[in-house]
């Protein structure tokens, strides 16, 4: 993954200020033809049950985005001791799979704020429509990932954070990382996939089609799809 160093921690007041900055900025236009996404996950040890989850049911982001014009999706995660990588990007449910299975989950400790710094760095290249981001924990500054999730937004880049578990710094966190890009945070249930799957559609719906195609499935689907939708009003 591109700039692997670890990121200073700033001040408080910085992340205001980044506050401060994308409500005057003005937002970004809806996705047009074919989306691109960041697909991130903790790949830590306690993270392989639900890595196989997110494994399953990940195809039906590309079906609900190919009625839409398409989605191009990048795998990025984090395990072990300092790793944390990227994949090329895949235009296709059998070529993410492919890329996943290849993983194991190993221990070691959270590193968000390089997913982060990677997707600030991709979409500076060329346009990312949104980031997704399952995980469990947060062993990080708040603060350094605010900063960072802020710039994220400064670009036009939604973080969708999907929480598992009942971890209250990591829902902090992930809650922050949400608001300061102009996303959602939402808590799922690895016993559910169906929830789980309903999330990333409404995602890539979002990638792929922008604000309308969000609304329009909210309307068919309500439940999570709705939850979600709502937050990003």
């Amino acid at each position: 993954m591109a700039n692997r160093r670890d990121i200073t921690d700033r001040a408080p007041d910085a992340v205001s200020a980044f506050v401060e900055e994308m409500r005057r900025a003005p937002a970004p236009a809806d996705a047009v033809g074919r989306g691109r996404l960041i697909f991130a996950l903790d790949a830590t040890a306690s993270r392989r049950p639900t890595w196989d989850q997110a494994c399953s049911v990940q195809g039906d982001m590309f079906l609900e985005a190919d009625r839409l014009g398409g989605l191009d999706v990048q795998l990025a995660f984090y395990r072990g001791y300092d790793e944390c990588k990227a994949s090329r990007w895949v235009g296709q449910a059998g070529e993410l799979i492919k890329l996943m299975v290849r993983v194991g989950c190993r221990a070691g400790r959270t590193q968000i704020h390089r997913i982060l710094r990677h997707a600030i760095n991709e979409t500076e290249k060329r346009r990312v429509h949104a980031l997704i981001f399952i995980g469990d924990s947060c062993e990080e500054s708040v603060d350094t990932l605010g900063d960072l999730a802020g710039r994220l937004g400064l670009l036009g880049v939604k973080a969708f954070v999907f929480h598992e578990g009942n971890d209250r710094e990591a829902a902090y966190a992930f809650q922050e990382i949400a608001r300061l890009t102009g996303g959602a945070a939402c808590r799922f249930d690895a016993s559910a996939p169906a929830e789980l799957r309903a999330l990333l559609r409404a995602v890539a719906a979002y990638a792929a089609g922008g604000r309308k195609a969000l609304v329009d499935l909210s309307k068919r689907e309500g439940g999570p799809v709705a939850l979600l939708e709502r937050q990003i009003r």
